[in-house]
């Protein structure tokens, strides 16, 4: 699976992103010397990248995120630190950008620096699960206005259609049908389809560019 230098997680707002991004990275970490990983969530005041904290250190896998992460104050503030990963070509750098349309607007401040660079990819999370994007076309919609705010085009999707810890094989399999479909009226092809590694042996084989996620546990 090909990987550019910088790789951004966007989607609707539950579709599952951060935790595609933290596994994302745990994979790039085992190609890669330095890896970073970015929290641009402006809509979650919990920054939930940080849920994971522990094990991305442990992998040596750099953090950037709000010094309220996890915290109880709701203030969107992002560090300067982030300007940092787009200026040093040395890393593989991963941005969790926030849910929705109002979550990539954080990303329009760093949106002339990655097009310039142009070693990017914006990948656009579909959980056809999730109540505002039950199909391509909703999906399609929500894509769009992400891209309006955050002023960067997607280039791929990911299927990260799932139910939790709930997900079956056949909600994997009845899902690839509206993935393809948003490939075909997005006219972007599907990068990966996510499932739970409990599932990964049961579905390998079965569909293309299939990725195993550890479900990320939440911090109370």
């Amino acid at each position: 699976m090909e990987n550019k230098r910088v790789t951004l997680f966007a989607g609707h707002y539950g579709s599952g992103k951060t935790n595609i991004a933290v596994n994302y990275a745990l994979a790039l970490k085992e190609k890669f010397e330095k890896v970073v990983i970015t929290d641009l969530d402006i809509v979650n005041p919990y920054f939930r990248t940080c849920d994971s904290i522990e094990e991305l250190t442990k992998a040596g896998i750099k953090l950037i995120s709000s010094e309220f992460a996890n915290s109880n104050v709701d203030l969107p503030a992002l560090p300067q630190e982030v300007y940092s990963i787009l200026d040093d070509k040395s890393s593989v750098a991963i941005l969790d950008i926030g849910g929705d349309d109002r979550g990539a607007y954080a990303l329009g401040r760093y949106e002339a620096s990655i097009k310039e660079e142009n070693n990017y990819e914006m990948l656009f999370v579909f959980n056809k699960y999730r109540p505002l994007t039950p199909d391509a076309s909703s999906a399609l919609e929500v894509m769009r206005e992400i891209e309006t705010a955050g002023k960067i085009k997607f280039t791929a999707i990911v299927n990260n259609s799932n139910l939790g810890a709930l997900t079956t094989k056949d909600d994997v399999l009845s899902s690839v049908e509206d993935a393809v479909e948003l490939s075909r009226i997005s006219g972007l092809p599907v990068k990966m389809t996510t499932v739970n590694e409990g599932l990964f042996n049961v579905l390998n084989g079965e569909i293309d560019n299939i990725f195993p996620l550890k479900l990320q546990k939440k911090i109370v």
